[in-house]
């Protein structure tokens, strides 16, 4: 068994093109059998080497498989990929967000407030509906620009723009996925 090549990526790991766009049952098969092939219990009479490796080859499998099945986590990682990391705190893009989405941010966060304080888990439940729709027109967003970047030339400003704009389109995800789980956890409190 061959060492995984220093800079591999998760498509890499099954073979694909780095794009959003995944064949999901393809995935998954390919997935199936490199499990079996790759699986610790195959390399248990093997030399250490062997059984590292196997280890290191599944683990790597594993978290491939988990980054490009979901959509969501497999457009943050195609962000990554292009050197913008929204996981970090200091990172630059969500520093650079849209006037217009920190307004949008500070509204929706003293609503929430308010609602929690009155425990009004009714109207906390209803932004919850349209936050959820916020993100899913914000993703859709993303995803139409990770397919912009895709087509235009490395380094033109087509390029730049379609990578600003998907940066902007996540960004907007991760904090409405953030609102959500607040609206949850104040839900089971008041329910709990």
């Amino acid at each position: 068994m061959a060492a995984r090549p220093a800079g591999a990526t998760h498509f890499d790991v099954f073979g694909l093109p780095r794009a959003y766009d995944v064949d999901a049952p393809a995935l998954e098969r390919s997935y199936r059998e490199l499990s079996l092939k790759l699986h610790p219990d195959r390399f248990a009479q093997a030399e250490a080497k062997e059984r590292r490796l196997s280890l290191e080859q599944t683990t790597a499998l594993n978290e491939a498989f988990k980054t490009l099945k979901d959509p969501v986590r497999r457009a943050f990682y195609l962000l990554k990929l292009q050197g913008v990391d929204l996981d970090r705190d200091d990172a630059s893009a969500q520093k650079n967000m849209p006037l217009d989405f920190l307004e949008e941010v500070m509204e929706l966060r003293e609503a929430l407030d308010e609602a929690m304080e009155a425990k009004d888990l009714t109207r906390a439940q209803g932004m919850a509906v349209d936050v959820t729709a916020r993100q899913k027109e914000a993703l859709a967003q993303a995803v139409a620009a990770l397919h912009a970047l895709g087509s235009a030339p490395a380094g033109s400003e087509e390029a730049a723009a379609a990578l600003t704009k998907a940066s902007h389109g996540l960004g907007r995800v991760r904090y409405f996925t953030r609102f959500l789980e607040q609206v949850e956890a104040f839900e089971e409190e008041a329910l709990g």
